[in-house]
């Protein structure tokens, strides 16, 4: 997707990762960069819905659902392989909310693994960091997180600014249904703000070196607080092997 006065989608975020390690992807230039619509983008988001409750946050709420799985890759040959069904581990130094314990969740349904979105996506992105250092295989952890909003804020990092511990860590917005909040911002290592942006638009992608910044995202609340209001984002961890 190259226009004659532009760069391609993913040259530009293999020089902004190359420099200031953050780059924002709008749902426009993504969804030409994959060569799909916005009745993939619905299909997609379909899946969703079909998120269990997250019993493991150490503050007592109630408000994530998700499941979780992994892939290996190998972006050179485009080869995406499905991991057996594990736990998933941070440890404390990483996460001081919930990591040190080995987490358990339902894996990814079979409609989301197979959607083809996902594949694209999936070996897109791992070409974009070969590209930015060299790395010729990644581990994929893949997040999809509903976070709802009502009484309750929503709180899509309630571990506050933070790491993964990861490679490069990307959030991809899914949907957004009456909510106001959930602003996401990106800091270098000092604790300068390298960018602040609300991820409006289903495909809207924000992406982050891991290993140079940190990030962080303010909660979510109802605009209608007689009505659904969730935030749906897809967190996508790459790490080199």
């Amino acid at each position: 997707m190259t226009g004659s006065n532009t760069l391609g989608a993913d040259t530009a975020a293999v020089h902004a990762l190359s420099s200031s390690g953050e780059h924002l992807m709008p749902a426009a230039e993504l969804s030409r960069l994959l060569g799909v619509a916005p009745a993939d983008w619905a299909r997609f988001a379909r899946n969703w819905d079909d998120l269990e409750l997250d019993t493991h946050m150490a503050d007592g709420g109630t408000y994530r659902y998700r499941r979780y799985g992994q892939y290996d890759l190998e972006p050179g040959s485009g080869e995406l392989t499905l991991l057996p069904h594990a736990a998933y581990r941070q440890e404390s130094h990483i996460n001081p909310l919930n990591g040190g314990v080995d987490r358990h969740y339902d894996p990814l349904t079979s409609s989301f693994t197979q959607d083809p979105l996902l594949h694209g996506l999936l070996v897109t992105l791992g070409r974009i960091f070969g590209a930015v250092d060299g790395t010729p295989r990644w581990n994929i952890k893949l997040h999809p997180y509903r976070i709802t909003a009502g009484a309750e804020a929503g709180q899509p990092a309630p571990e506050g600014r933070h790491r993964d511990g990861v490679t490069f860590i990307t959030s991809l917005l899914i949907d957004r249904l009456n909510v106001t909040g959930g602003e996401s911002s990106v800091y270098d290592e000092d604790g300068q703000v390298l960018r602040t942006h609300t991820l409006a638009e289903p495909g809207d992608l924000l992406l982050g070196d891991d290993r140079r910044t940190l990030h962080s995202v303010t909660p979510v609340h109802p605009v209608d607080a007689t009505a659904p209001a969730h935030r749906d984002v897809l967190v996508m961890a790459y790490t080199a092997h």
